[in-house]
């Protein structure tokens, strides 16, 4: 190791004379070109292989982004069977957009604003409860009495970074 490191320390010693411009420079500052072609080294294999694998990454990064859209377009097609599925049978019979139903499950089951999923404007509001539980039919019944008499209101409550809540009217 100390003859090699000897070999580069000496090319600092060697100086030569550009034939271009008659300059005079170490032999170690040169940049030194073979017009012919050298044999392969295990090294070259290595740098071919790498850049092949660059590319096809590259190729596949191109049809990630559709493999993934196609592959969410296809779970969101799921998603309204799968909940028309956990839904009791009432529930089902109604021709509301599963998006938009929204599961609270106590004291009512779920909340439907029916037109959220469409992005425009929400048409309506709708408490569903599917519970036989005389108990819960009762406070589900004072609900209902509680908004045909118009007694409810709307606040947005903000929290702050102190963690105080205030609420906007």
């Amino acid at each position: 190791m100390n003859e090699l490191l000897g070999v580069f320390q000496s090319f600092r010693r060697i100086l030569c004379v550009c034939p271009c411009c008659g300059e005079i420079v170490r032999m170690s500052d040169l940049h030194l070109k073979y017009s012919g072609k050298s044999p392969k080294t295990w090294l070259d294999k290595y740098e071919l292989q790498l850049f092949a694998l660059q590319e096809k990454e590259e190729v596949f990064e191109a049809k990630e982004a559709e493999m993934r859209k196609k592959a969410r377009e296809r779970g969101r097609n799921k998603v309204p069977l799968m909940i028309r599925k956990c839904l009791c049978s009432e529930f089902k019979k109604l021709e509301y957009d599963p998006y938009d139903m929204k599961a609270i499950m106590d004291p009512v089951d779920f909340v439907v604003f029916d037109g959220l999923n469409d992005g425009k404007q929400v048409r309506s509001i709708t408490l569903l409860s599917k519970t036989r539980n005389p108990k819960t039919r009762k406070i589900t019944d004072s609900i209902k009495t509680t908004i045909s008499k118009g007694n409810y209101n709307w606040k947005v409550a903000r929290i702050t970074t102190t963690g105080k809540v205030k609420f906007e009217n």
